[in-house]
Parts: structure tokens; C-alpha cells; sequence
């Protein structure tokens, strides 16, 4: 007979590791699975300085340290890419790749990943000078020029990291002014070695040799085209959902977002989402950990009134 758990949580960032504490420490069988390491974005960002308890901590450690405390109450771990799931009355199946890991409950927390601008040059140069990621591939430019494409708080607050690798950065932008927190722009404009490049978008990034060399641009008011000079291109323009998997399920809205109410119940019983993949307004650490814990406690009285039904 097939092992059923009560709970498998998908997707080990902040938002699945939480949910996965909740849950086993409500003594709840629990597995979470996850196709690469744990920490979601968390692994991708070099300091925070918004989650609580820390004024400043490195991205890494702190993934390093949730997942230490998601395992410490029994949860089991597994590595895998989730490409279905299928419903059987009570029981749902997650299948990834052809092993099949059953459950009374599911908690999504895929979250997202970056929109790529699409653009001639940008899959060719993937990784040879296109980048979605400053703290991975930051120190591979040292004293050179570098483009961060965007506007947002990932743009702005990356564009400032990279400063302390690159000879300068330019932030291109497609807008007049930034969309990030004030903070971090306030911190961007004193920034001597940003620049900033308004109402323009990148139409090409041009290389040479295998590398890039820099990338053209349109004014979007004036038209006018121009050249920008840099070793590397950062690219930060939003974030799509992770989802593929789920579309079949029709709990997502139009742009692919799973949509919850404030419980993280998704519109079948048993079926929960956290984190980035939800359709809401801000995705940070600290929302993610929240809608997981949230998650797990709501988990906990699906399962305990499910196992009631099932035994009378």
C-alpha cells in the first residue's frame, strides 16, 4: 500500500519552509520537495535588511538556517520537479518525473521566476554576460561597465550591489522615474558610480567573441537610437509565476498567479498556495514566511476534520 502523507509541501523557499515547520511541528506527516537547493530567491539575493531579528543577513544564511529549522520536527526531504497533479477523492497524487508521492494535502510555494526581455542577443549571451542574478555573477566584473535593465526594488537595490564590483552601472529604465522604495532610491541617487538612463528600452544586446559588448537602446518618447557601452547585462523587469504544472487545476488568474483567500485555501479543499506564486501585491521574506505559516496551521485543521469524516 502506498504511503500517504498528510501534507506535501512543493517548493522549498521561505514561504514552503515555513509551511513545512508549521505542519511537521503540528505533527503532521510532512514532505517537502524541491528541484534545487533551498531558499528560493533567498539564494539569489546578497544582503536583507527587511526581515525581522537581523539588521543586515546574507541572503544564504538565512535559506541555511530556515531550512535547519524546518527539518528539526521530522519532515522528510526530496529532490524532484513536479510536472502534475492529479486528484483522487481525498487523496492527491504529485507526480515528479515517474515517482508519484501521495498526500491528504498540497501546499504550492513554487514562487516565480525572472521575465526575460526577449530580445536578440539575450539568449546568446546567457551567461556570458546576460544575467538574472548580481550576487552570482557580480564579482565576475570587476572593474568593468555594466547595464541593469528595470526599475523596481530588484533592479535598483542589485544595480547597487554590483557597484562594488563594477567600474560603473548604468540603470536603463523604460520609465521616468523608478519604481522602487524610496529608500533604496535615495541610496541608488547618492551612489556615484550609478547612472541612470530614462524612457528608454534595450532592442538588442550586442556582443563579440562570445561576449557582450554592450547593448542598443531606444528613447521610447524620442526614438532616437544609441549604443551603451558594458561587459555585462543585468536583467530585472518582473517576475512570472511557476505554475506550468498547476494550470490544469484552474487555480491561477489570468497572468498564471494561484489566487487564495486569506486562509491560503485555493478553490479545491486540500490544495493551498504561499509565497511568490500567489496572486498578491508584495513578495518579500516576510510575507512568504507568514503565508506559510498560515498555511501549515490551516493544513493541520484540513487534515485532523478530513481524517474525522473518514473514520465514521
Amino acid at each position: 500500500m502506498e504511503k500517504v502523507y498528510d501534507v506535501i509541501i512543493i517548493g522549498a523557499g521561505p514561504a514552503g519552509m515555513a509551511a513545512t515547520l508549521y505542519a511537521s511541528r503540528a505533527n503532521l506527516s510532512t514532505l517537502l520537495l524541491e528541484r534545487g537547493i533551498p531558499g528560493g530567491e533567498m539564494l539569489n539575493t546578497s544582503e536583507i535588511e527587511n526581515y525581522p531579528g537581523f539588521s543586515s543577513v546574507l541572503g544564504p544564511e538565512l535559506a541555511n538556517k530556515m531550512y535547519e529549522g524546518a527539518m528539526q520536527f521530522g519532515a522528510e526531504y526530496a529532490y524532484g520537479d513536479v510536472n502534475d497533479i492529479q486528484l483522487d477523492g481525498h487523496i492527491k497524487h504529485v507526480h515528479v518525473g515517474e515517482k508519484v508521492y501521495s498526500a491528504f494535502a498540497i501546499v504550492i510555494a513554487t514562487g516565480a521566476h525572472h521575465r526575460k526581455l526577449n530580445v536578440l542577443g539575450e539568449e546568446q549571451y546567457n551567461g556570458r554576460g546576460v544575467s538574472y542574478c548580481a550576487v552570482c555573477d557580480g564579482a565576475f566584473f570587476k572593474n568593468e561597465k555594466l547595464v541593469v535593465v528595470g526599475g523596481g526594488d530588484s533592479a535598483v537595490e542589485e544595480g547597487t550591489y554590483l557597484t562594488q564590483f563594477a567600474k560603473e552601472v548604468t540603470i536603463i529604465h523604460r520609465r521616468d522615474q523608478l519604481r522602487a522604495q524610496k529608500i533604496l532610491q535615495d541610496r541608488a541617487f547618492k551612489n556615484e558610480k550609478l547612472n541612470f538612463i530614462w524612457d528608454s528600452v534595450v532592442k538588442e544586446i550586442i556582443g563579440e567573441d562570445n561576449v557582450v559588448k554592450g547593448v542598443t537602446i531606444k528613447n521610447v518618447k524620442t526614438g532616437q537610437i544609441q549604443q551603451i557601452d558594458a561587459r555585462g547585462v543585468f536583467i530585472y523587469v518582473g517576475t512570472l509565476p511557476n505554475t506550468q504544472a498547476f494550470k490544469h487545476l484552474n487555480i491561477t488568474d489570468e497572468e498564471g498567479w494561484i489566487v487564495t483567500n486569506e486562509k491560503m485555501q485555493t478553490t479545491i479543499p486540500g490544495i493551498f498556495a504561499v509565497g511568490d506564486v500567489r496572486a498578491k501585491t508584495l513578495r518579500q521574506v516576510v510575507t512568504a514566511v507568514g503565508d506559510g505559516g498560515q498555511a501549515g496551521q490551516e493544513v493541520y485543521h484540513y487534515v485532523e476534520q478530513l481524517k474525522e469524516q473518514i473514520h465514521e
